[in-house]
């Protein structure tokens, strides 16, 4: 019997007697009789229950107990259920930026570590872009941290609108910003760094009515798989920084 049913019920010391075939059937567990027998002997047993204990015991003591152990059980899933969307939430803030919509470092190195292997295993390429913003500290010494706050969310959101929902995308540290791109080879992850440079400086920011211009440099990198994710993250840094200083790619 299901908790909550509004049909009717025999009283616990009444014995239920039904049509089955034109023969009685019987609560309990007893041998079939009559036309029954005459059936191949078959036990029809019509006795309900709850949490297993037959409805023919169920005092009105014993019910009660079950229906405080069963609200029980039931407080006990829905505090489960709580604690695990809690443990989601926790997992998502323990990989993300405290202040952008990015990954970070942390996170960023262990997807990287995954396309690296992913890469390896399939010889699919991927590629890998590093981004450092240009003049940020003289913004922020002019400017006040706030609107070096806005900026650096400015730049994540301009970064995000360039990449694909495949792509991964991290701050790897103050004004430093990375790009792991799936199924990019080196001259792939090359371009989509000119574009996301180029949608930065195409983009300034407003910051309590003043315009501030925002640049970048990127370098990108083709991803071998034979790698560590440190390692790679060190060729791109140097790319960017060979960016930087005028001298390409």
């Amino acid at each position: 019997m299901k908790v909550g049913d509004n049909k009717s019920r025999p009283s616990a010391g009444a014995a239920a007697s039904r049509a089955y075939g034109g023969a009685a059937r019987t609560q309990g567990t007893g041998a079939a009789t009559g036309a029954g027998a005459a059936q191949g002997g078959r036990v029809v047993s019509d006795s309900a229950s709850i949490m297993g204990v037959p409805e023919t015991e169920l005092t009105p003591a014993v019910r009660s107990a079950l229906m405080t152990l069963m609200g029980e059980v039931a407080e006990l899933r829905r505090e489960l259920d709580g604690m695990k969307s809690r443990l989601r939430d926790a997992e998502l803030l323990a990989d993300h930026d405290p202040l952008l919509p990015l990954l970070n470092r942390r996170a960023f190195v262990r997807e990287l570590a995954r396309v690296l292997s992913y890469s390896q295993r399939h010889k699919e390429p991927a590629g890998l872009v590093y981004v450092d913003l240009d003049g940020f500290k003289q913004l922020n010494d002019a400017h006040g941290h706030a609107a070096g706050d806005e900026a650096l969310k400015h730049v994540a959101k301009v970064i995000l609108s360039q990449v694909r929902e495949s792509d991964f995308v991290g701050r790897l540290g103050g004004d430093e910003f990375g790009v792991i791109m799936m199924r990019a080879d080196e001259e792939g992850a090359k371009h989509k760094a000119l574009q996301i440079v180029q949608s930065i400086a195409g983009h300034p920011i407003t910051v309590e009515g003043v315009k501030l211009e925002l640049g970048a440099s990127a370098g990108a990198v083709g991803l071998t798989g034979t790698e560590d994710p440190e390692a790679a993250l060190k060729r791109a840094d140097v790319a960017m920084y060979r960016v930087k200083r005028g001298g390409g790619t």
